[in-house]
């Protein structure tokens, strides 16, 4: 990963710098994450971790405009749950934490937002979030998963038949951001069980995670590389901060 340059990480600040950084700030980006369970060989805080330092390096890039805010360390995981460790919210509580925050940066004069999110299942729930928030107060939100902005680089550096968890993809974007969250000796392909049905897409599973995989994980992790997460992670912050962009200059 590249040297830090400016940001405005919330976590960070004290409340005089927070005041001073708002006479620039626009918007406020907010990582949303998980904590469930990814195979034997990444820690189970990946998707936090990954949403946390993607946003960090994505509030590099739309500094000073962008405000990152401490992440959302868990998410809607109930098909994760047969594998010990993995804690899950409800839909309704993760729209509720989401309304609560948006409301503080609100009170706060920050009236935009993005949600950054890492974890497929929490797609519809932040889609639904995006409606009610946006019903009660006068505010405008965005939300997208990153890895959804990266389609070529996942293309060329993604073979398997069936991927999208604890995988190559996954595998990769840990090397570059976080290597110290990976098991290196406890790498494995998924354990694919027979009459497993799993789209070559984003996952977004309506039964329990163990009915596909064995070791929870999907893909053949084996292949990752520093080199391909670069790529991959890459893309997707070329193409975030391109939208963010472009969204934020709609009125």
């Amino acid at each position: 990963m590249k040297d830090k340059r400016a940001v405005y990480l919330l976590k960070n600040m004290t409340w005089p710098e927070v005041d001073e950084a708002l006479q620039n700030v626009e918007y406020a980006l907010i990582p949303i994450g998980s904590h469930e369970q990814h195979g034997p060989h990444i820690a189970e805080s990946c998707d936090s971790v990954r949403a946390e330092i993607f946003s960090e390096m994505l509030g590099e890039r739309l500094y000073p405009k962008a405000l990152v805010v401490p992440t959302v360390n868990f998410g809607v995981s109930p098909h994760h749950m047969p594998f010990s460790g993995t804690i899950t919210l409800s839909p309704n509580t993760l729209i509720s934490l989401l309304r609560d925050i948006v409301s503080s940066l609100y009170q706060h004069g920050i009236d935009r937002a993005v949600f950054v999110n890492s974890h497929g299942g929490n797609d519809d729930t932040l889609g639904a979030a995006l409606d009610e928030i946006r019903e009660e107060f006068d505010v405008t939100l965005a939300a997208f998963k990153y890895t959804n902005l990266a389609e070529e680089a996942i293309a060329s550096n993604v073979d398997s038949e069936y991927f999208g968890h604890a995988c190559e993809r996954e595998v990769s974007e840990v090397k570059y951001l976080a290597p110290e969250i990976l098991r290196e000796d406890r790498i494995e392909k998924g354990k694919i069980k027979e009459g497993a049905k799993v789209k070559k897409t984003a996952l977004n599973l309506g039964i329990d995670f163990d009915r596909y995989t064995e070791n929870g994980a999907l893909g053949d992790a084996r292949k990752a590389s520093r080199e391909a997460g670069e790529e991959i992670v890459e893309e997707a912050l070329d193409r975030a901060e391109e939208l963010i962009e472009e969204f934020m200059e709609v009125d």
